[in-house]
């Protein structure tokens, strides 16, 4: 299977960001921000496997600085790590002032996306490989990152266990 370099999978979306889009206090929705993420996530995902993809996790997700409506966002996004099907993708998402052009990241992300094969069963994927010295410094520390989403994952399915599916009160 032929390596590929970081930018071969980069995605660039961008927004206007109306009042719609905003809570109460005029800024945009964190879940409206966070499915903009999932999306450029899977496509850069589905760029890099050519094949369907699934959120296996994602990392936390922390709001840096309000976006207005009015505002512009741009989420880029590109696949920083591959392990077998699984493929770690970094989201980066810059608010734009429209009239001032004053520009801030309001956010960054690590997403966790599988690649599918034709059953919908995971598929192995290409190994991707940096370019640039930031392209390699997200490599270089996505084994760590990867260790610290297993144990997440670890610690979720045994609060799963725990609290199961019925509503405390319930339980006999």
């Amino acid at each position: 299977m032929e390596k590929k370099p970081c930018i071969d999978s980069l995605v660039v979306k961008n927004s206007h960001v109306l009042p719609t889009d905003t809570n109460n206090h005029g800024t945009l929705f964190g879940g409206q921000l966070m499915a903009y993420i999932d999306d450029v996530a899977a496509i850069a995902a589905t760029r890099h496997a050519r094949s369907p993809v699934v959120t296996a996790s994602t990392d936390s997700v922390d709001f840096l600085y309000p976006v207005n409506a009015g505002d512009a966002i741009c989420l880029e996004a590109f696949v920083t790590w591959t392990k077998n099907t699984s493929m770690e993708v970094f989201v980066k998402a810059i608010k734009e002032e429209l009239l001032t052009g004053k520009r801030a990241i309001c956010a960054t992300s690590f997403i966790t996306m599988v690649a599918l094969d034709e059953n919908n069963k995971p598929k192995t994927v290409p190994t991707v490989y940096p370019e640039t010295e930031e392209e390699s410094w997200l490599h270089e520390g996505a084994e760590k990152r990867a260790e610290r989403r297993r144990e997440r994952r670890g610690e979720s399915k045994d609060f799963a266990n725990r609290f199961g599916t019925e509503f405390p009160w319930r339980r006999k």
